[in-house]
């Protein structure tokens, strides 16, 4: 008698799909890839989800209400609404782990831009996330960690626009690491708002100190790479 086949979850194929996709682009990704990393038959996909561009489209409307639950855990784990907002800029580093995988990232995103089915998708969850990152930040200045007076819904998109824009620089320079240099711009942007209290003592957003591109902009001096 043969072995029954395997049965997993749509949430464990999901986190198959992404972990496969951060290897292959649109063009290399097959059914093939996600059912081994999931530990499946590419037929038992197909049998629950059509085709590999079906998967993909149940995963991005996964993914559209994935951020209010993301950034609710966040939030629990975390005491400072700053240090949660912190951790979701390492999420997002984490798409650029490496410029292969980003570049990965990156032609997705082409589908998602130029796709109806997917854009709808893909909307909806930036929307969530810009509502997401602007409770964050009221419940920062209800804290007293950013000023009174902050333009919130401003900074939320500010925010988003940065560690977005950021990796992308980060993948121009390669100065670091991802995380350090989306960290840098995420401080550099919340700087103006920090208590005056922190800035009198000279201590960076989320009580460290300023990330070392900023550390070097404050010094004057031009950071030198040391030969590797």
């Amino acid at each position: 008698m043969s072995p029954r086949a395997r049965k997993a979850s749509d949430e464990e194929i999901f986190a198959a799909a992404l972990r496969a996709m951060s290897r292959s682009g649109p063009a290399q990704l097959t059914l093939g890839e996600i059912a081994a990393e999931a530990g499946l038959t590419p037929a038992a996909l197909v049998q629950r989800f059509g085709s590999k561009r079906k998967l993909l489209l149940a995963l991005a409307e996964k993914s559209a209400d994935a951020p209010t639950a993301m950034f609710a855990e966040m939030r629990a784990a975390h005491g400072s609404a700053l240090a949660a907002l912190r951790e979701y800029a390492r999420c997002m580093a984490g798409m650029g782990s490496t410029p292969g995988a980003l570049a990965h990232n990156l032609a997705y995103l082409q589908i998602d831009l130029t796709d109806p089915d997917f854009h709808r998708h893909t909307r909806a969850m930036a929307v969530a996330t810009g509502n997401a990152l602007r409770e964050l930040l009221e419940a920062a200045v209800a804290a007293g960690e950013l000023a009174r007076g902050t333009d919130t819904a401003a900074l939320a998109r500010l925010v988003q626009t940065i560690l977005s824009g950021s990796l992308i620089s980060w993948a121009f320079m390669r100065d670091g690491t991802a995380e350090e240099w989306v960290l840098d711009d995420l401080e550099a942007a919340l700087r103006p708002h920090v208590r005056e209290a922190d800035e009198r003592a000279g201590v960076g957003q989320y009580g460290r100190a300023p990330g070392r591109r900023q550390a070097a902009r404050n010094s004057g001096k031009p950071r030198v790479r040391k030969p590797r």
